[in-house]
């Protein structure tokens, strides 16, 4: 792994990132609305929690972070299409 720094106030450098911070301010800070750090803490832990684990995400093909980074989307994926050919 390597350091890379990019350009100060350049977010088209760092695009994954600030994707991220996007949709963290948008699901998460702004919906929530958090009056204390400590409250901005929990829901950030809880979001990032349902993030990596619940969400399906459409650029890994509709499984879940932590189901991809397990290996696990190949039979995910065999799962789905045994159950569409069952209900076709």
């Amino acid at each position: 792994m390597t350091h890379v720094r990019t350009s100060p106030y350049y977010p088209q450098s760092n695009g994954k990132i600030e994707r991220y911070h996007r949709t963290l301010k948008s699901d998460c800070i702004r919906t929530k609305c958090p009056l204390s750090l400590e409250e901005a803490k929990r829901v950030v832990k809880q979001f990032v929690s349902d993030y990596n684990y619940r969400r399906l995400h459409s650029a890994i093909g509709y499984i879940t972070p932590s189901d991809m980074l397990a290996g696990k989307q190949k039979a995910i994926h065999e799962e789905r299409d045994r159950k569409q050919v069952q209900w076709a």
